[in-house]
């Protein structure tokens, strides 16, 4: 019986540690965003996040209109003129609107 104590805390601690470690490794990182930015967003949106007025808004103050989860939804799903892009992961993501709402 003791063994098998031992066994569960064990397992739980290992569990509790592999959930904390992705927790810290998945944060937003604005500067990774900052890449995705220019590799994905920039022919339409500029590289100074400035748009195209009649075509394309401008991403400069993206986070006074929108909120986080809005602009999530609006780059895996597009709408309007903006394509979506699926190929991007959750993580990707979120870096890219990490890095418009600074």
């Amino acid at each position: 019986m003791d063994t098998r104590l031992k066994l569960s805390f064990t397992l739980a601690l290992v569990l509790c540690g592999t959930a904390l470690a992705t927790t810290a490794w998945c944060k937003d990182d604005p500067a990774a965003g900052a890449k995705l930015y220019t590799a994905n967003c920039t022919a339409c949106h500029g590289a100074d996040r400035a748009g195209m007025p009649g075509a394309f808004p401008a991403l400069t103050d993206v986070s006074k209109r929108l909120d986080a989860a809005q602009i999530k939804d609006k780059i895996r799903k597009g709408g309007g003129l903006m394509p979506p892009f699926p190929q991007l992961s959750q993580q990707e993501i979120d870096d890219i609107a990490s890095y418009l709402a600074k």
